[in-house]
């Protein structure tokens, strides 16, 4: 909560783009009866706030004509609004005033940006100063770090100093298929030449790793895919296929092995 202000940097000019600027213009009075009912009654769920919009949301997706759930995601993104709770899945809104912590920071839009992509790049070790969009949240760090040259591979990189030292000390791990060292996929395949897919919505027949295969990180490389099923029924964790990337020497099998025996663990299954 005290990095809010980092991102409500800015946040009243929001949103940018054109149409649904538009559109959020359009429906001002809308926006303001948010704001009052939420005043006088917040919080509230979506389904507890009326329609007032003077143009419908239209889209060709899930979202069409969907006008209180976008205004909501809108003023939220505008930092005029927050969520407050929940009641099972559901969100529950409220001004952002009763919910951020009172007085925060705010800083200038550019120091904001700063301050983000130093974490960013913290957290990546080495990223593209400038990247192609994603969705919801930036890949690139702009001038954070210091320059860098990745050998076989075009375009400028930046990469965070502390990684530079040689107290460097792999580990193995079964990663996230959201896990953000895989997340931007192109980097992933440009640094590490891995490639690699979610499959969950591909048909069975088309799959080449499985319905959710967990990345396999071993030292410094990435190695292969664990298609692994957690069965509750008969409490075990079935171990469908070790996808190896390269030949796992004995070294990498056992460490991978200990993997999968720790994951069942911490799922409470037993692995087979």
């Amino acid at each position: 909560m005290s990095d809010v202000g980092l991102y409500l940097a800015g946040a009243s000019d929001r949103p940018s783009h054109g149409r649904t600027r538009a559109w959020l213009r359009d429906n001002d009075r809308c926006r303001r009866d948010v704001l009052r009912l939420l005043e006088r009654s917040g919080p509230l769920a979506s389904r507890d706030i009326p329609d007032t919009c003077a143009v419908a949301w239209a889209s060709s997706g899930w979202t069409n004509n969907r006008n209180v759930t976008m205004m909501l995601e809108l003023m939220q993104g505008r930092g005029e609004i927050a969520i407050a709770g929940r009641i099972g899945r559901e969100r529950l809104w409220d001004l952002a005033g009763r919910v951020y912590a009172a007085g925060a920071d705010i800083p200038s839009v550019e120091e904001a940006e700063r301050v983000r992509n130093e974490r960013r790049l913290a957290a990546l070790g080495i990223a593209r100063a400038q990247a192609r969009a994603m969705p919801m949240e930036p890949i690139h760090v702009g001038e954070a770090g210091e320059p860098a040259v990745v050998e076989g591979v075009k375009g400028e990189w930046r990469v965070d100093p502390a990684y530079l030292d040689d107290g460097f000390r792999g580990r193995t791990a079964l990663l996230s298929p959201f896990d953000r060292l895989i997340h931007d996929r192109g980097r992933t395949d440009e640094l590490f030449e891995f490639e690699y897919t979610l499959e969950m919505y591909k048909p069975a027949a088309k799959r080449r790793w499985g319905y959710f295969a967990l990345p396999i990180l071993h030292g410094d490389r990435l190695v292969g895919k664990l298609d692994a099923t957690a069965d509750r029924k008969a409490s075990v964790l079935r171990v469908n296929a070790i996808h190896e990337d390269a030949s796992f020497s004995p070294a990498m099998t056992t460490a991978v092995r200990k993997q999968i025996a720790d994951l069942a663990a911490w799922l409470g299954l037993e692995p087979v």
